[in-house]
């Protein structure tokens, strides 16, 4: 019955990444009629749950953090490209995506998934435990690209408005791409251990007891899957987004909301995986998957968009409003007294869900 069970996932974990890139495919800038859009919102939850499924195949192959890693790179660069094609035929009223996506993603991310991951193993295991020099580590990697990319720009006064300079923007690019270069160096090569989930007596937990590791042939065939799901979660997600910028209108909401749905619909492959990590007291393994999100948004997407600027004619605004900027500093303060003991109970993960709940409420009423 179990075997039955694993072929029946297997098999739908394959067909529904190929069925959600043909229907992009075929719906891919064209105007929608509803029943159409509600087979693309089944077939994107749908995509969601296999590349879950497929992420954790290569977590198990690869183990931790180079599964965590894949699947944070992998979003990434999925929503970067389509980041960067949204700003070529946006023209002016893009401005403000990069900035934002990526603000979008790093709340998302250090609040949204870091507290629910953190109050999920906490009342399931009463205390969730983790790694403070890897955790703190990659904190201060996010910490310096939001302040450097998106802080910033508002404070100063070479271009105007909340924009960089062609010089500060390559120099925001570059230093993106080292201290991400950085970061990947230490996560894979020299601290690789401080990365890894750990018991509660702080030992390194370096594989997973109770399972066989798949196959180098089922792990590449799990990695080429991901991909495909991960561009039809995209992918669909842009296709639906025209209802969801209708039902925002209709209810009279902010537009930042339309942008806050989205990353959310990009963002679930790695909170349920983040969740799940948590609930097998891997708490180690949600946060690489939550800040490595962050860093991954913020790393990649400002090099591409600067990058992009070269033929974009548009403004490309960067800088956080007032607004904004408060609530990233109190998340910065918050997450680092969160990190600094290595023990978290069901009270920070509130405290972080809070901050995202914040977040949203300011998104729908500014």
């Amino acid at each position: 019955m179990v075997t039955g069970s694993r072929a029946l996932r297997t098999q739908w974990t394959t067909v529904v990444p190929l069925v959600g890139v043909v229907l992009l495919v075929l719906t891919w800038g064209r105007d929608l009629p509803g029943p159409v859009i509600a087979l693309l919102t089944v077939v994107l939850a749908a995509s969601v749950l296999a590349a879950v499924h497929h992420a954790e195949v290569i977590a198990h192959r690869v183990g931790e953090p180079f599964g965590s890693l894949v699947l944070a790179v992998a979003v990434t660069v999925i929503e970067v490209a389509l980041i960067v094609t949204l700003m070529v035929d946006g023209g002016d009223k893009s401005a403000t995506l990069a900035r934002d996506t990526v603000f979008a993603a790093v709340m998302i991310t250090c609040n949204g998934v870091v507290g629910l991951s953190l109050l999920v193993a906490s009342l399931r295991h009463g205390i969730a435990v983790f790694n403070p020099e890897g955790t703190g580590a990659a904190l201060a990697t996010v910490t310096t690209l939001a302040t450097l990319s998106l802080v910033l720009p508002t404070f100063t006064t070479s271009a105007p408005g909340p924009e960089f300079s062609t010089v500060q923007l390559t120099f925001a690019a570059l230093s993106s791409l080292v201290l991400y270069g950085l970061f990947i160096a230490t996560l894979t090569v020299r601290h690789r251990d401080y990365f890894q989930p750990i018991t509660r007596q702080g030992e390194v937990i370096t594989a997973e007891e109770h399972a066989h590791a798949p196959t180098p042939r089922a792990a590449l065939l799990s990695l080429g899957l991901l991909g495909l799901a991960l561009v039809g979660v995209v992918g669909l997600a842009k296709g639906v987004s025209p209802t969801i910028e209708d039902g925002v209108q209709a209810a009279g909401l902010h537009q930042a909301v339309v942008g806050v749905v989205i990353a959310l619909l990009v963002l679930l492959p790695e909170t349920i995986a983040a969740v799940r990590s948590a609930r097998r007291d891997r708490v180690q393994t949600s946060l690489n998957l939550a800040l490595g999100s962050a860093m991954a948004s913020i790393g990649l997407t400002i090099p591409a968009v600067a990058l992009a600027s070269v033929w974009l004619t548009g403004p490309l605004v960067l800088g956080l409003s007032s607004i904004h900027l408060v609530l990233l500093a109190l998340t910065v303060v918050v997450a680092s007294l969160t990190v600094v003991p290595g023990r978290a109970t069901p009270l920070q993960g509130g405290v972080h869900l809070v901050l995202f709940a914040a977040y949203l409420e300011l998104a729908v009423n500014p």
